[in-house]
Parts: structure tokens; sequence; C-alpha cells
């Protein structure tokens, strides 16, 4: 991104006389005034703390200028300042306008699971062919998508945007944020059921990613799940599905899970043998659906392999790590839910390692009053012949300690420790593992089981 402040304060609207600083140049964008590049435009945001309160501290680090609200008191001490209404909703203006400006592809990606594994593939895909920009770590909300876009280089010829949601009409405004070329959506799960109750009404809100889709754009989507072939039929745009089942556009017709990765083959080109470089066959679904993208935008299927087969995963999603006593670590921390776990475990089951599994289990947040139920029924997954020791973190996964206490998993294998016991669990962790050991760690991000990894991998 370069703008000079000019041009800025045109896209936003700016309320101030700009002038004397209309030559400025700006070539990035921070809301973090501890973080920025020199040259940066600082965006005052409201969260625990006023924004404004470290203007100061942006300019001192390199800003060359931020936004400022007119709800504050504007300070003559000649540093430019470009005057709004709302920072957050100018934020999201430049965004749109620097997204027309550059012009790239868009393609928007949602999901209960597998929103950012797919994202990352879809780029590796299209960085065969195409100059990519893609959303960096969990930048993904209605601050997040906008950074994104302003952060582009002006070379971007296709741009992917994870997009995530706690609620109604957020995905319906980051849609129309952005208008995808391509509307991505991997699966519909328990993620956020606190806020939704059912999975009827996740689906409702997930299908909101289709509302700025551009009127000949296309809308990729997972057949499997009915919830959302029923709601696609309401979609005017062209529709493509993936999935295991045979009515699906694209299919996987066989899938080998080896150690570290996973060959798979599909219905559209039969000869080839497609390789990820992670485990879980639910990953294969996540590639199909980069696969209908790269296709849409005319990848060849031998880049699509070239893409699959060496993308770059984003940090904390499922990794293999070697841990400090010979231990393999299958690290899996930046979010849980039912599904999600429920995949790990059966994964694990069918890894062709002959070491011992202990599996380590942090709270999944955010599902509400169904929270105890959903804990409890993780049990079905998890018995002694499998997975010889059980540790679990947190305050709702006590349900599942007394689940699986009822269901006879023998008690001195199975461990319970209060989100405050990390380090009594790394202790004992340590005690337990042996040379050849496989350990998996999956949790939701606020029980922080990186930091249990951390110490598991520290030499």
């Amino acid at each position: 991104m370069k703008m000079q402040i000019a041009e800025i304060a045109k896209a936003v609207h700016a309320e101030n006389d700009i002038s004397r600083w209309a030559d400025v140049e700006v070539s990035s964008v921070a809301f973090d005034s501890r973080h920025l590049s020199q040259g940066a435009l600082f965006v005052p945001l409201k969260g625990e703390r006023d924004g404004h309160e470290f203007v100061n501290s942006a300019f001192e680090n390199g800003a060359s200028a931020t936004l400022w609200g007119d709800d504050h008191e504007y300070p003559d001490d000649d540093r430019p300042r470009i005057v709004v209404a709302d920072p957050l909703k100018a934020l999201q203006a430049l965004g749109k306008y620097y997204l027309h400006k550059i012009n790239p592809i868009v393609v928007a990606i949602s999901g209960s699971n597998g929103k950012t594994t797919t994202k990352d593939m879809v780029a590796s895909i299209l960085s065969t062919q195409f100059n990519v920009t893609k959303t960096h770590a969990n930048f993904n909300n209605e601050i997040g998508v906008p950074v994104t876009l302003l952060n582009m280089s002006s070379n971007t010829e296709a741009v992917v945007v994870e997009m995530g949601m706690s609620n109604f009409g957020q995905l319906d405004a980051l849609s129309k944020l952005v208008t995808p070329d391509i509307a991505v959506l991997t699966m519909i799960g328990e993620a956020h059921i606190e806020f939704f109750g059912t999975r009827d009404r996740i689906a409702d809100a997930k299908m909101e990613i289709t509302h700025g889709l551009s009127e000949d754009g296309t809308f990729i989507y997972n057949g499997d799940e009915p919830l959302l072939r029923e709601r696609a039929a309401k979609v005017q745009q062209v529709k493509e599905t993936f999935g295991r089942e045979l009515n699906n556009d694209l299919y996987a017709t066989s899938v080998s899970q080896g150690e570290d990765h996973i060959d798979f083959s599909v219905n559209q080109w039969p000869d080839l043998k497609f390789t990820i470089p992670m485990i879980g066959e639910y990953n294969v679904n996540n590639a199909m659906a980069a696969m209908l993208v790269g296709q849409k935008l005319h990848i060849t299927p031998e880049h699509m392999q070239q893409g699959l087969a060496h993308v770059q995963l984003t940090e904390n999603r499922s990794e293999w790590l070697k841990g400090s006593q010979g231990e393999k670590i299958l690290s899996d921390v930046y979010n849980s839910n039912p599904t999600a776990v429920r995949e790990v475990l059966t994964t694990l089951n069918e890894l062709p390692d002959k070491g011992r599994r202990l599996i380590v289990l942090g709270d999944m947040l955010e599902l509400g009053k169904a929270s105890p139920e959903l804990h409890a029924s993780l049990a079905n997954s998890i018995d002694d012949d499998h997975f010889q020791e059980v540790y679990l973190v947190g305050p709702q996964m006590q349900v599942l300690y007394d689940q699986l206490k009822d269901d006879g998993y023998p008690v001195d294998h199975l461990h319970y420790y209060e989100t405050d016991q990390k380090d009594q669990l790394v202790a004992d962790l340590k005690a337990a593992i042996q040379p050849g050991d496989i350990v998996m760690l999956k949790g939701s991000h606020g029980i922080h089981l990186e930091n249990v990894r951390a110490q598991l991998t520290a030499k």
C-alpha cells in the first residue's frame, strides 16, 4: 500500500483540512502502536482502552499519520491527523477503496472448522500462477479484513480473505466489504453454538458470506452437509460442491494416510495423486475446496499438486513437533470444538505409528448451555485401548473427566487439572512420557496449551 494523505482523506471523507499534509505518504496500516512499520497510518480503535491514548506513541514509533475520531479534542501539534466520524468505519471504507483500486480476484473463506487451513491451501495453489495476498494469522474480523486488504502490494492479482464470525450480521458486513468473486464454506459444526443455539442457525449465519458475492461469482461449499445444500438452493450464482459423497462435483476416490502426510485422488483427475503435508482425513475436504477454487481460476491440476504439496500452514494449526524426551507431539492449540476434537482423535487412532497415545485436551469454549453435554460426548471417542493416558485441563473438562470415570476408563491413567495448574501438568507429562510416544495437544486458544507445548519441546 502506498497512498498520500490527500487520497486517504478523500476515501474516508475526512472532516478537517488536510492540505498541509496532502503529500505525506503512507505505506501501511496498523492499529497497535507498539508494532507498526515506518510510514504507517495508525488507526485508534476502542477496546479495553481508547486507541487515541496511543497516538503519540504511534508517532514516536514511526507512524506518518493517524485517523482521529471527531468526538475527541483535536490537539494542534502539527502532526497529520485525519478526522473522521468513526475510525473503524473509516478503516473499512479505506480498505474497500484500496481493494477497488488494486482490483484483484477476491476469494472469501469461512466455516466452523478448516477455514484457516483452506485459506492457506487456496493461497498456495493460486500462488503457482498469481501474485497472492492472504489473511495474516487470524486477521479475520471487521478489523483484520480491511487491514489484510490495505496490506496488499500493488501487484496483487488475487487476495484470499479468511472471515470469522461469532454472531449474525458479521459475515454479511465482511462479504459486502470485499464483494468476493468466489465464496467458500468449509463446513458447519458447533463452533459459536453459545450464541446461535442450533446448527441450523449457525448455517444461516454462515450463508451470509454469499450476501456480497458478485453477480457472476461462484459459491463453493461442502455438499455433504444437508444444511448447506438446503440453503444453497436459494443462491442464484454458480454453485460447486466438494465432499466425500459421490453426488458432489469433486469427491475423493481414495485416501491414504501416512505418518506426516496424506495422499488422495479425486474423481475429476483420476490418474493424478495429490499429497498434503499434514494428517487427518478431514483435511482432504479442505484441499478439495481449494482445488475447486483453483479450477475456477484455470489453475492446472499439476500446479494444484505443487501448491498442495508445498502449502505453508498458519502457526498453531495441526503440526508435528519433536519433544525433548523423544516423543512426537501433535499440536493443535488454536481452537477447539467437538467436531474438531473427534476428527483429531480419529486421526490419531489411525496413524501407523506404534507408540503409546497420550492426549491432552483443554476446554472447548463458546459452547454455551450445551457445553456440559458436548464435553461429555467426547467420552464416546476415548477408550484405554487406543489412548493410554488422558490429561484434561479446565473447568469444562471436569464433565468429561467424570463421564470417562463413569464409563470405566482406568482412573490411574486419567488426570484432571485446573487452568492454572499447567506447571503440574507439564511435570506429570514429563514423568510419564517415553521415547516413541505420541502426545496430542488440543484445546481452545483461551486455555493456552501452547505454553505446555513450549515446555515439552524446550531443550
